[in-house]
């Protein structure tokens, strides 16, 4: 149920993306995309994993020095 919900969200999003190109090529289209949701993401995880990585980690499926860089990357950590 929630993964359609997301993917709803998602094709809803993207729809009004392309409405507002108004006929113009999109570009770096992939990138934008996870870098909207990415952030996002990272930070509800974070909030519900009350800040634990190595939990946070497990939830999202990655290990936890890809986590650390993502959350580096997004300056939500001090290096």
């Amino acid at each position: 149920m929630s993964q359609n919900l997301i993917e709803d969200c998602v094709r809803r999003t993207l729809d009004q993306y392309f409405r507002d190109l108004h006929g113009e090529d999109p570009s770096g289209l992939h990138d934008l995309l996870v870098k909207s949701v990415e952030r996002p993401l990272l930070e509800q995880v974070m909030v519900r994993a009350e800040g634990n990585q190595s939990l946070a980690a497990q939830w999202l499926g990655i290990n936890r020095n890809t986590l650390r860089r993502k959350l580096l990357e997004h300056g939500m950590t001090q290096g």
